[in-house]
């Protein structure tokens, strides 16, 4: 704790040391273009306001507009075009380090009756303008300035109603109640695996984000209900965007922390061409948190990732896009050899574990027509997670405990083609075709044979194949429509799904809205389910290759009220029928995949579960005004499972209430240099467990739990409040920022479950992540 003090001892120091005073500017340019058919708006006017004289642009025949000599701090942008809605940006961040460079989407006006103003603070309102309901627009600025988000979307994610972490050691999330596993990620349009370090099998979550915020641009995060281009996915979306690098400077962003390194560098391709590259590399300093005595576990920790954003136009009409991620991870343990060392069974291990993924896609953008945009893309991606694990004997001998090698590599097609019909109506449609690879083994010990078992053993490929199309319409300048259709079958066993979509807005006043929304949608089951095997006199049996997908019905109500230009109110309540879940079959068990955390169960499963989730979000948002911005999120809701024994239970996930409240305030100190202070506190019901049977554990020499009290038992509630401070300072040519993350300042110990602790022969307590520092320097130039 000295040492913390001491830190922030010298971001103080530094914030009242004066700098030279000078007057700082930097460059403001970008690109207007059509909210559907991306074509170029020439001759649209970008004003800057409240500036003296006036600031603005107009832009050129491409669309492309710049503005010299923007002072350095917050500006708000006004962006007109005959026959469009005038569009207001306001917070743009102007620094001295770098460029600011906006890619703008205008909407036509199809009234042209009186003058329409869209504010685009309304981070309700998505990137995506065919999402109605449950869903909102995340900032890159967010992920960076959130208190302990440290730059990945799935922690930032944990601030927003509705969702809850379910675990401090990584980025998983359950949302609305349901299972991690439901989340699907996307970027540029396209699916993608799951983009985190340490991953384990099945799972949409992991302990750090490969993915860098360099190459993040104004990106979306959907909690049901989701639009006919989102399938394969029962509880939200990550929708990421790239932003494209600059192509008329070479700017470079260093930072250096307890996490990792980054180096990232952006610019043009050549001189007099319009393409641009931006790239990221980080290696993992985790070592360094281990060496200040932060408890980390016993493992040998290490990762490092790549990621890449190349931008190559061809003409006015068209472009190509690579892009593209990778990350390395591993986690290493030994056993120790001497028995009087051990305090738990678990020293006795030894564990060598790793987990790459990558993706590399490339993108063709064309502009058919001033109605037509189609957009092609292809990517091949891969995921590889082993583990194998050794335990001493009695005679300090090695013995081959556990062993699993998951290799999964996919190639992705789409197509999607956006049409404006007319100025009220929009129509997009595309089809995604996936060619999977896979080459999975599971061993484990069978301690009563003593000797290993294969749970799983497959390689081979098969086909997975979406289609969609969903038309937009506005029927008033009030009332919009959203209407789709989404189908997906999986070639292995020739399930499918055809999946209504429906969503509708109703401009109550220009203050208030309400909105519904109803999709049915489905998701494949992890992949290595469906190869679990078993061998029975002396045949192979796959019980599980035939299984059905995972459906949900999901209902949304909602309203939205603007309380005054910076702050809203949103109320939202939902309901969600889950149906054809794979559960252990039996009228005594009490399985179902809806509360498998990770890995692949080998069991035979049948698709008769059920599900329901059902609750009210509230959300209270003031968007930055006056350097300060807060976020208050409440959330009740219920979640619950039932197998053939007809009971319905509480599922892991089912906490009933969470409450969050993130928020920060920023103080301009001396001229060109801003102290920041931010905070996120969550409160919320504790996770289900089901108890542990000491007898029987005891008889085992392991974890047994008491299976007919499946989640009956609730952790304490969860408390927990992170802290950062901030010191930003401009220069001539540079932006540097430096920042204390404290995760759970306060040290609280909350529990994450109970295990049997076969060296002492008691019921022991897990407990979730500590007090942990994370001191970061930033520099952009």
């Amino acid at each position: 704790m000295n040492s913390l003090l001491k830190i922030v001892a010298v971001i103080f120091w530094v914030s009242l040391n004066p700098l030279q005073a000078q007057t700082l500017t930097q460059t403001v340019r970008g690109k207007v273009v059509d909210q559907v058919t991306k074509a170029p708006m020439p001759g649209a006017t970008v004003m800057i306001l409240n500036t003296d004289p006036l600031m603005g642009a107009t832009t050129d025949l491409d669309g492309d507009f710049k503005i010299l000599q923007v002072p350095v701090g917050t500006h708000t942008l006004r962006v007109s075009f005959v026959g469009y809605k005038d569009l207001i940006l306001p917070n743009v961040l102007v620094n001295s380090g770098k460029e600011v460079v906006l890619s703008i989407s205008v909407e036509e006006d199809f009234g042209q009756m009186q003058e329409v103003v869209v504010v685009a603070n309304e981070k309700d309102r998505t990137v995506n303008d065919m999402v109605t309901v449950s869903g909102r627009t995340f900032s890159v600025e967010e992920t960076r300035k959130f208190a302990a988000a440290v730059n990945d979307p799935g922690r930032m994610a944990a601030s927003f109603s509705g969702v809850v972490s379910t675990d401090d050691g990584n980025n998983n999330i359950s949302i609305r109640g349901n299972s991690p596993n439901g989340l699907l990620w996307r970027m540029e349009g396209i699916d993608i695996p799951n983009p985190n370090h340490f991953v384990n099998p099945g799972t949409s979550g992991g302990g750090i984000s490969i993915l860098s915020s360099q190459l993040l641009t104004n990106s979306d995060f959907l909690t049901g209900a989701f639009s006919a281009e989102y399938g394969n996915a029962l509880s939200g979306v990550f929708d990421l965007s790239l932003r494209k690098g600059n192509n008329e400077k070479s700017e470079f962003t260093f930072q250096a922390g307890f996490l990792g390194t980054d180096i990232a560098a952006e610019g043009p391709i050549a001189k007099n061409y319009k393409g641009s590259y931006l790239i990221n590399y980080r290696y993992s300093t985790l070592s360094i948190l281990s060496k200040m005595g932060v408890p980390l576990g016993d493992f040998a920790t290490d990762f490092q990732d790549l990621s890449l954003n190349i931008y190559l136009p061809t003409g006015t009409k068209s472009s190509f896009t690579i892009f593209g991620f990778g990350g390395l991870s591993d986690q290493n343990k030994d056993a120790l050899k001497d028995s009087l060392e051990w305090s738990s069974d678990f020293d006795r291990y030894s564990s060598t574990y790793f987990s790459n993924t990558g993706a590399i896609g490339i993108k063709h953008s064309y502009m058919i027509d001033r109605s037509n945009f189609l957009q092609t893309t292809v990517l091949a991606s891969g995921n590889t997670i082993g583990d194998k694990m050794n335990r001493l004997d009695e005679e300090y001998q090695d013995q081959e405990w556990y062993y699993e090698n998951f290799g999964n590599s996919k190639i992705t097609f789409s197509s999607v083609l956006n049409s404006k019909l007319s100025a009220r109506s929009n129509l997009r449609s595309g089809i995604y075709l996936n060619q999977l690879y896979y080459n999975l083994r599971e061993n484990g010990i069978d301690e009563e044979k003593n000797q290993m078992e294969t749970f799983i053993n497959s390689k081979g490929s098969t086909q997975t194949i979406q289609a969609f199309s969903q038309l937009n319409f506005r029927a008033t300048e009030q009332l919009t429509f959203n209407v789709g259709v989404h189908y997906l079958q999986l070639l292995l066993n020739n399930s499918n799904s055809i999946e209504p979509r429906l969503s509708a807005s109703y401009e109550l006043d220009e203050k208030q809205r309400i909105s519904l929304g109803y999709g049915l949608h489905s998701q494949i089951q992890p992949l290595g389910t469906y190869f679990a095997e078993y061998e029975e006199e002396g045949e192979i049996f796959k019980p599980n290759e035939n299984l059905g997908l995972s459906k949900s019905h999901h209902f949304v109500m909602g309203y939205d009220r603007k309380l005054n230009p910076f702050l809203r109110m949103k109320i939202e309540g939902y309901y969600q029928h889950l149906f054809n879940i794979p559960i252990k079959p039996g009228v005594d068990e009490t399985y179902s995949i809806i509360n498998q955390q990770w890995s692949f169960m080998t069991d035979p499963l049948v698709n008769e579960g059920l599900g329901k989730n059902y609750g009210a979000e509230f959300t209270l948002e003031q968007f930055t005004h006056k350097n300060l911005y807060f976020l208050l999120s409440a959330s009740i809701y219920n979640s619950l499972y039932k197998t053939e024994e007809n009971i319905w239970r509480n599922t892991r996930y089912n906490g009933n209430a969470n409450l969050s409240l993130t928020a920060g305030k920023e103080y301009n100190l001396k001229k060109n240099r801003m102290l920041g202070f931010n905070i996120r506190s969550i409160y919320g019901g504790g996770l289900r467990k089901t108890p542990v049977d000491l007898e029987e554990s005891i008889a085992k020499n392991e974890t047994v739990l008491i299976d007919e009290q499946a989640f009956e038992e609730q952790n304490p509630a969860y408390f927990r409040t992170d802290l950062r401070v901030s010191l930003k300072w401009n220069r001539l040519k540079s932006t540097s920022t430096l920042a204390l993350d404290i995760q759970n300042v306060t040290n609280r110990k909350n529990i994450y479950g109970s295990y049997f602790e076969p060296f002492t022969g008691e019921i022991k307590t897990a407990y979730q992540t500590p007090l942990i520092p994370l001191l970061s320097y930033r520099i952009e130039f």
